[in-house]
C-alpha cells in the first residue's frame, strides 16, 4: 500500500487526542487496522517512535510530543481550508464565468441571466460573448453555451432547443417582389448575407431537402458580421434573409416577417449548454444550469412550431376547421 503522509499525519494528531487509535479510526472513517498501518508508516518513514503501546493505554513520547507540536498548526489550517472549499462549494455566491455566443445572448440567454442575478444577488456573473470555439478549462468557464453542433469532449453538454434557420422578408418586400417558390428563386431576389467574423467569408446559407441538408452560396446585396444588424436589413424590408429561429420567430408572430421556403427549413442546428463535472462544481454554478435548463429547454417560444410554418392557405384551412 502507498504511503499517504497525510493521513497519517491526521491519524497520528487524532489517536493524540482521543488516546486511542481505534477511536481516531472511527473518527476519520477507516478501519483499526488501516490505522496501526498508517501510525506504523509514519514511525518508520520518521525513523522515531511516536507513542509508547500498551494494550490498554497509548502515550506520546517525548519525541511524538515534538512532532505533535510541529505539526498541529499545519493541519488546524489544512482543515479550516477544507471546510472553507466545502462551504464555498455549497454557497451560492461569488464568480460565475459564462461564455456564449453574441446570436443568442440577448434573444436567448439575458432573461435568464436577468432571472438568475434576481434570484442570487450574492453571484457576480462575468459573461464573455464569443463566436469562437474555446478551450473551456483554460478560459476558466463555469458555464457554457454554444450554437451548432456539440461542444468537443471532455465536458458535459445538454442540448436545450433546435436552432432553425429561416428564411424570411418583410410582408412588405413579399408584396413588391412576391415570394420565392424555389431555392434557386432566391438568385433573383435581394439577399442579406452573414460574414465570418474570423474568416471574412460568407456563410452559406442551408437548407432541408428531403432527408439531406444542403448548402448554397447565395449571393448577398448586403453583408455584415453581426446577426442584430442582419435582422435589422432584413426588417428594413430592402432583403431577404435566412435567420435564425431564436431572432426571427417573434418577429414573425407579430407579423413584421413572413418565413418563406419553409418546406426547407433547416433544424439541424441546436443550443447547447456545456460545463465540466457536476459533482466537482459550486452550488451557484448547479444553480444557474438548474434555471436555464427549466426556462430554455424546448421552450416553444424560442423556434416556429409546425403550424406556424404551415403556408398561408393551409393555415387559413385549419382555422376555418
Amino acid at each position: 500500500m502507498a504511503f499517504n503522509e497525510l493521513r497519517a499525519i491526521a491519524t497520528f494528531a487524532r489517536a493524540a487526542e482521543l488516546g486511542s487509535l481505534r477511536q481516531a479510526a472511527l473518527a476519520q472513517a477507516i478501519t483499526p487496522q488501516a490505522a496501526s498501518q498508517a501510525l506504523a508508516q509514519l514511525e518508520t518513514h520518521l525513523g522515531i517512535r511516536l507513542f509508547h503501546r500498551t494494550t490498554r493505554k497509548l502515550s506520546l513520547t517525548e519525541e511524538g510530543r515534538q512532532f505533535l507540536h510541529e505539526a498541529q498548526p499545519g493541519l488546524t489550517t489544512l482543515q479550516r481550508a477544507l471546510h472553507g472549499a466545502r462551504r464555498g462549494r455549497e454557497e451560492i455566491a461569488g464568480p460565475l464565468r459564462i461564455v456564449a455566443p453574441r446570436a443568442t445572448m440577448l434573444q436567448v440567454l439575458w432573461p435568464v441571466l436577468e432571472e438568475f442575478t434576481r434570484l442570487h444577488p450574492r453571484v457576480t456573473p462575468d459573461v464573455q460573448l464569443e463566436d469562437r470555439i474555446g478551450n473551456w478549462v483554460e478560459d476558466r468557464v463555469d458555464v457554457g453555451f454554444r450554437a451548432g453542433t456539440p461542444p468537443s469532449e471532455g465536458v458535459i453538454a445538454r442540448r436545450l432547443l433546435p436552432m432553425q434557420l429561416l428564411v424570411c422578408a418583410t410582408p412588405g418586400y413579399v408584396a413588391r417582389h412576391g415570394a420565392p417558390a424555389t431555392i434557386d428563386d432566391l438568385a433573383t431576389h435581394r439577399c442579406s448575407g452573414f460574414r465570418q467574423a474570423n474568416t471574412g467569408k460568407l456563410v452559406p446559407w442551408e437548407f432541408r431537402v428531403g432527408d439531406d441538408i444542403v448548402s448554397r452560396a447565395v449571393p448577398a446585396a448586403f453583408s455584415t458580421n453581426d446577426v442584430d444588424l442582419e435582422a435589422r436589413a432584413v426588417l428594413s424590408g430592402e432583403f431577404v434573409g435566412q435567420l435564425l429561429g431564436v431572432t426571427a420567430a417573434p418577429l414573425v408572430r407579430a407579423g413584421r416577417l413572413v418565413p418563406l421556403l419553409t418546406a426547407h427549413v433547416s433544424d439541424h442546428l441546436g443550443l447547447f449548454l456545456y460545463y465540466g463535472s457536476r459533482v466537482a462544481q459550486p452550488a451557484r454554478a448547479r444553480a444557474f444550469i438548474d434555471l436555464a435548463i427549466e426556462r430554455l429547454a424546448d421552450n416553444p417560444q424560442l423556434f416556429l412550431q409546425p403550424h406556424e410554418l404551415a403556408p398561408p392557405r393551409a393555415r387559413t384551412r385549419t382555422r376555418r376547421r
